[in-house]
């Protein structure tokens, strides 16, 4: 089935625009500018899903800025 075989493939980006349309179809309603916000919202769910299908590490690495935040922020030591 073509379906499997895409999805087995492509399930990140499929996902992260379907996210994306989803999320944009709240925005689409009213106007131009909420068009655009769409396009943005579309555009971040199909790079975030490529980045997931191709395994790349992710955008940030949270606990080591979790890890520099708190030492540096924490007031009573």
């Amino acid at each position: 089935m073509w379906w499997k075989a895409a999805w087995e493939s492509h399930g990140g980006r499929i996902a992260g625009v379907t996210f994306g349309v989803v999320l944009g179809l709240i925005y689409l309603i009213s106007g131009f500018w909420d068009m655009l916000f769409f396009a943005l919202v579309v555009f971040i769910g199909y790079t975030l899903g490529k980045r997931k299908d191709t395994a790349r590490p992710p955008l940030f690495q949270w606990q080591e800025l979790a890890q520099r935040l708190s030492g540096r922020w924490r007031p009573f030591k």
